[in-house]
């Protein structure tokens, strides 16, 4: 199962969007604390709908927690302006981790430099940066698009 991994998110209904995405594609979901909301929110479950109780996630309490629990299975990478490679460059293996920083401080560059050859960018034509449930859905479409789309229905 591929996975997506939110370093720290600050807006509910941003998670609540990833959630629903992370249900329909056959996606895991990985937080790590500390989070902006309560994942009681009424933003969260708005956003997610009727979705989240299906949803295959799992809270961590730190990075270091996160990568404990994830053992060596799948690569790993990291979505952010300024990455070195497209996030269109890889080929993404089915429990690959997709991991995303916080809206408002990203993902800690001490992290990054762990990882130079993995820092991914999706092209934009401005310096401003897409909303995090978009970025997420433009890169986890595109590695589950690699795998050629297991498990879906075909429905829109």
């Amino acid at each position: 199962m591929l996975n997506v991994v939110l370093f720290q998110p600050q807006i509910p209904t941003n998670t609540g969007n990833i959630g629903r995405l992370c249900t329909v594609s056959g996606t895991a979901l990985h937080l790590i604390r500390p989070l902006g909301f309560f994942l009681h929110d009424r933003y969260v479950k708005r956003a997610g709908l009727d979705y989240w109780d299906e949803l295959s996630l799992t809270i961590h309490d730190c990075w270091a927690d996160f990568l404990y629990a994830r053992n060596p299975v799948g690569a790993m990478y990291f979505i952010e302006t300024g990455g070195t490679r497209r996030y269109c460059d890889p080929s993404y293996g089915p429990h690959d981790y997709l991991v995303f920083g916080s809206e408002t401080e990203g993902i800690p560059a001490a992290i990054l430099q762990q990882y130079p050859d993995r820092h991914l960018h999706i092209p934009m034509q401005r310096g401003r940066s897409l909303n995090l449930a978009n970025t997420a859905a433009i890169v986890v479409y595109e590695a589950w698009r690699q795998q050629g789309f297991p498990m879906a229905t075909g429905m829109s």
